[in-house]
């Protein structure tokens, strides 16, 4: 599909209900679209709402208001308004991310961390785990920890197991927030000829940023959040 993913009105705030109910706007009338083969990044200040409407549109968080259009399964769904059932089946063969933080199963192993979203596609777990093991040894992750469990990881080896996890998959869409903000130089250089490479399969991306040099290494056109900012200052 030339244009997988629509964002169309959409708005988000925050209850808070230890302060006696007091509702926090965050943003307002969000509306964009994202072509295949295109990188566009969320701009702004913290605060602004970026995460917010990644997540938003991964559906860890509701919209208020307005839609969030893909295709899945030969027909347009609503993101904002599907169940739990079908967010599943988009999060597992259409919609990537890769959050700022790994969360994962004690004891199981970086390799298989990795190789897991193939395993759950219906993939070998053998070639999985070998296409596992490219991804972390071109982002330059030491194989003697690839049997660890990446607890037990520094910041930016935890990242690199989250890079790896995000891009091992074929979605069509691929979620990006703040990849590289633990990496060195080096790795950093990785993720941005990994994300050219998604690019050229057709992949459209929606990114968060904050590194200048990625930023303007991969992004197509940056989406000025600020213009859907129902308050400046609320926390993504």
């Amino acid at each position: 599909m030339p244009t997988p993913l629509v964002v169309s009105d959409v708005a988000k705030s925050f209850t808070m209900h230890l302060r006696d109910g007091i509702c926090l706007p965050v943003v307002a009338n969000v509306s964009f679209s994202i072509k295949a083969g295109e990188c566009a990044v969320l701009g702004g200040p913290s605060g602004a709402g970026k995460s917010s409407i990644l997540k938003m549109i991964y559906g860890n968080y509701a919209a208020d208001t307005g839609q969030i259009i893909v295709p899945y399964r030969d027909r347009l769904v609503d993101v904002a308004a599907a169940d739990a059932r079908t967010m599943l089946g988009i999060r597992r063969d259409l919609i990537g991310y890769v959050s700022q933080f790994l969360r994962t199963v004690p004891r199981v192993s970086a390799l298989d961390v990795v190789a897991e979203p193939l395993v759950a596609r219906g993939i070998d777990r053998d070639e999985a785990r070998e296409k596992a093991a490219a991804l972390l040894a071109g982002l330059n992750l030491p194989e003697r920890l690839w049997s660890l469990p990446p607890a037990t990881f520094s910041g930016g080896e935890q990242q690199r197991v989250n890079i790896a996890r995000g891009f091992i998959t074929d979605h069509p869409i691929l979620l990006l927030d703040e990849p590289t903000a633990s990496l060195d130089a080096r790795n950093r250089d990785v993720v941005v000829s990994m994300i050219r490479d998604k690019k050229n399969v057709g992949v459209a991306m929606l990114g968060i940023f904050h590194d200048d040099d990625v930023r303007e290494a991969v992004a197509d056109r940056i989406i000025d959040v600020t213009a859907f900012s129902a308050q400046i200052g609320v926390a993504a």
